[in-house]
Protein backbone atom coordinates (compact mmCIF):
# COMPACT_ATOMS: atom_id res chain seq x y z
CA UNK A 1 0.00 0.00 0.00
CA UNK A 2 1.38 3.65 -1.06
CA UNK A 3 1.88 6.04 1.25
CA UNK A 4 -1.36 7.98 -0.69
CA UNK A 5 -3.45 4.82 -0.88
CA UNK A 6 -2.93 4.48 3.10
CA UNK A 7 -3.32 8.15 3.86
CA UNK A 8 -6.90 8.16 1.78
CA UNK A 9 -8.03 4.55 3.76
CA UNK A 10 -7.23 7.05 6.90
CA UNK A 11 -9.24 9.26 5.62
CA UNK A 12 -12.22 7.02 4.79
CA UNK A 13 -12.10 5.46 8.17
CA UNK A 14 -11.56 8.54 9.86
CA UNK A 15 -14.92 9.86 8.25
CA UNK A 16 -16.82 6.50 9.09
CA UNK A 17 -15.79 7.00 12.87
CA UNK A 18 -16.24 10.60 13.17
CA UNK A 19 -19.88 10.09 11.04
CA UNK A 20 -21.08 7.28 13.10
CA UNK A 21 -19.79 8.76 16.65
CA UNK A 22 -21.09 11.84 15.87
CA UNK A 23 -24.84 10.54 15.46
CA UNK A 24 -24.39 7.75 17.47
CA UNK A 25 -28.07 7.88 19.04
CA UNK A 26 -29.70 7.65 15.52
CA UNK A 27 -27.16 4.98 14.27
CA UNK A 28 -27.88 3.14 17.69
CA UNK A 29 -31.81 3.47 16.64
CA UNK A 30 -31.40 2.15 12.92
CA UNK A 31 -29.55 -0.81 13.86
CA UNK A 32 -32.24 -1.73 17.15
CA UNK A 33 -34.65 -1.63 14.19
CA UNK A 34 -32.62 -3.34 11.54
CA UNK A 35 -32.36 -5.84 14.20
CA UNK A 36 -35.48 -6.01 15.05
CA UNK A 37 -36.34 -6.30 11.14
CA UNK A 38 -34.31 -9.14 10.76
CA UNK A 39 -36.06 -11.41 13.78
CA UNK A 40 -39.41 -10.97 12.81
CA UNK A 41 -38.08 -11.83 8.48
CA UNK A 42 -36.60 -14.71 9.95
CA UNK A 43 -40.13 -15.09 11.90
CA UNK A 44 -42.95 -14.42 9.11
CA UNK A 45 -40.56 -15.51 5.65
CA UNK A 46 -38.28 -18.35 7.35
CA UNK A 47 -41.55 -19.44 9.85
CA UNK A 48 -38.91 -19.91 12.64
CA UNK A 49 -41.03 -18.86 15.76
CA UNK A 50 -38.85 -18.05 19.03
CA UNK A 51 -37.83 -19.23 22.01
CA UNK A 52 -38.29 -17.39 25.27
CA UNK A 53 -34.65 -16.30 25.02
CA UNK A 54 -35.00 -14.68 21.91
CA UNK A 55 -38.09 -12.60 22.71
CA UNK A 56 -35.69 -11.47 25.98
CA UNK A 57 -33.54 -10.49 23.00
CA UNK A 58 -35.73 -8.53 21.19
CA UNK A 59 -36.41 -6.93 24.46
CA UNK A 60 -33.00 -5.36 24.56
CA UNK A 61 -33.55 -4.28 20.88
CA UNK A 62 -36.52 -2.73 21.84
CA UNK A 63 -35.33 -0.66 24.74
CA UNK A 64 -32.09 0.33 22.75
CA UNK A 65 -33.71 1.70 19.93
CA UNK A 66 -36.09 3.86 22.47
CA UNK A 67 -33.05 5.25 24.32
CA UNK A 68 -31.54 5.97 20.79
CA UNK A 69 -34.60 7.48 19.61
CA UNK A 70 -34.60 9.91 23.08
CA UNK A 71 -30.73 10.20 22.61
CA UNK A 72 -31.40 11.52 18.94
CA UNK A 73 -33.77 14.08 20.20
CA UNK A 74 -32.10 15.25 22.86
CA UNK A 75 -29.04 15.95 20.65
CA UNK A 76 -31.48 18.88 19.40
CA UNK A 77 -31.75 20.51 22.92
CA UNK A 78 -29.07 23.22 25.04
CA UNK A 79 -28.96 19.54 27.30
CA UNK A 80 -27.01 18.09 24.13
CA UNK A 81 -23.28 18.83 25.23
CA UNK A 82 -24.10 17.41 29.00
CA UNK A 83 -26.33 14.39 28.23
CA UNK A 84 -24.11 13.12 24.98
CA UNK A 85 -21.71 10.73 26.95
CA UNK A 86 -24.45 9.33 29.58
CA UNK A 87 -27.06 8.76 26.92
CA UNK A 88 -24.20 6.59 24.85
CA UNK A 89 -22.72 5.01 27.80
CA UNK A 90 -26.35 4.01 28.79
CA UNK A 91 -26.45 2.40 25.40
CA UNK A 92 -23.40 0.50 25.82
CA UNK A 93 -24.94 -0.92 28.70
CA UNK A 94 -27.87 -1.99 27.38
CA UNK A 95 -25.86 -3.40 24.44
CA UNK A 96 -23.29 -5.01 26.60
CA UNK A 97 -26.38 -6.52 28.56
CA UNK A 98 -27.43 -8.13 25.22
CA UNK A 99 -24.51 -9.46 24.54
CA UNK A 100 -24.31 -11.38 27.69
CA UNK A 101 -27.81 -12.69 27.10
CA UNK A 102 -27.01 -13.70 23.49
CA UNK A 103 -24.11 -15.63 24.97
CA UNK A 104 -25.91 -17.25 27.44
CA UNK A 105 -28.43 -18.38 25.04
CA UNK A 106 -25.78 -19.39 22.45
CA UNK A 107 -24.06 -21.42 25.68
CA UNK A 108 -27.55 -23.17 26.24
CA UNK A 109 -27.72 -24.09 22.79
CA UNK A 110 -24.55 -25.65 22.98
CA UNK A 111 -25.05 -27.44 26.01
CA UNK A 112 -22.89 -25.43 28.17
CA UNK A 113 -24.99 -24.64 30.72
CA UNK A 114 -28.75 -25.54 31.35
CA UNK A 115 -31.03 -22.68 30.01
CA UNK A 116 -34.54 -21.56 31.85
CA UNK A 117 -36.86 -24.57 32.94
CA UNK A 118 -39.49 -22.09 31.17
CA UNK A 119 -38.30 -23.58 27.56
CA UNK A 120 -35.72 -25.99 27.66
CA UNK A 121 -36.65 -30.12 27.61
CA UNK A 122 -37.01 -33.14 25.86
CA UNK A 123 -40.02 -31.37 23.77
CA UNK A 124 -41.56 -35.17 23.18
CA UNK A 125 -45.29 -34.98 22.75
CA UNK A 126 -47.01 -37.75 24.90
CA UNK A 127 -49.98 -39.75 24.51
CA UNK A 128 -52.07 -37.32 26.71
CA UNK A 129 -50.61 -34.14 24.51
CA UNK A 130 -51.74 -35.66 21.83
CA UNK A 131 -55.41 -36.39 23.32
CA UNK A 132 -55.19 -33.14 24.08
CA UNK A 133 -54.44 -31.84 20.73
CA UNK A 134 -57.68 -34.10 18.86
CA UNK A 135 -59.44 -32.39 21.99
CA UNK A 136 -58.36 -28.80 21.86
CA UNK A 137 -57.35 -28.17 25.38
CA UNK A 138 -53.62 -28.72 24.39
CA UNK A 139 -51.82 -25.89 25.29
CA UNK A 140 -49.04 -24.43 22.32
CA UNK A 141 -45.62 -24.99 23.40
CA UNK A 142 -43.20 -22.24 22.62
CA UNK A 143 -39.61 -23.57 20.53
CA UNK A 144 -37.03 -24.87 22.77
CA UNK A 145 -34.01 -22.46 23.56
CA UNK A 146 -31.82 -25.25 23.52
CA UNK A 147 -31.99 -26.06 20.28
CA UNK A 148 -30.33 -23.43 17.24
CA UNK A 149 -33.08 -22.84 14.52
CA UNK A 150 -30.66 -21.78 12.35
CA UNK A 151 -26.92 -21.86 12.00
CA UNK A 152 -25.05 -20.22 9.46
CA UNK A 153 -21.11 -20.40 9.64
CA UNK A 154 -21.11 -22.68 12.66
CA UNK A 155 -22.84 -19.91 14.63
CA UNK A 156 -26.91 -19.72 15.54
CA UNK A 157 -28.92 -16.69 15.84
CA UNK A 158 -27.64 -15.73 19.37
CA UNK A 159 -24.12 -16.44 18.53
CA UNK A 160 -24.34 -13.98 15.68
CA UNK A 161 -27.06 -11.65 18.12
CA UNK A 162 -23.43 -11.64 20.30
CA UNK A 163 -21.29 -10.52 18.32
CA UNK A 164 -23.04 -7.61 16.72
CA UNK A 165 -24.68 -6.87 20.49
CA UNK A 166 -21.07 -6.58 21.49
CA UNK A 167 -20.08 -4.42 18.14
CA UNK A 168 -22.92 -2.39 19.07
CA UNK A 169 -21.68 -1.85 22.60
CA UNK A 170 -18.11 -1.18 21.24
CA UNK A 171 -19.06 2.22 19.51
CA UNK A 172 -21.80 3.08 21.93
CA UNK A 173 -18.25 3.61 24.30
CA UNK A 174 -15.91 5.22 21.56
CA UNK A 175 -19.26 7.71 21.35
CA UNK A 176 -19.34 8.36 24.95
CA UNK A 177 -15.97 8.70 25.10
CA UNK A 178 -15.34 10.93 22.19
CA UNK A 179 -14.34 14.84 23.24
CA UNK A 180 -17.69 17.14 23.10
CA UNK A 181 -15.04 19.97 21.02
CA UNK A 182 -14.88 17.50 18.34
CA UNK A 183 -18.59 16.91 17.24
CA UNK A 184 -18.50 20.61 16.26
Amino acid sequence: MTTTEHSKAEGFIGRVYDLVTRHWPLVAFLSSALMLAIAHGFETFGHLAPCHLCLKAREVYWVAGAVGLVGFGLQHTPLASRLRAPVNLLLAAIFLYGAGLAVFHAGVEWKWWPGPTTCTGAGVASATDLSAMLNGTMKIKPPMCDKAAWVFLGLSMAGWNALVSLKLAVWSVLAGLRKSETLR
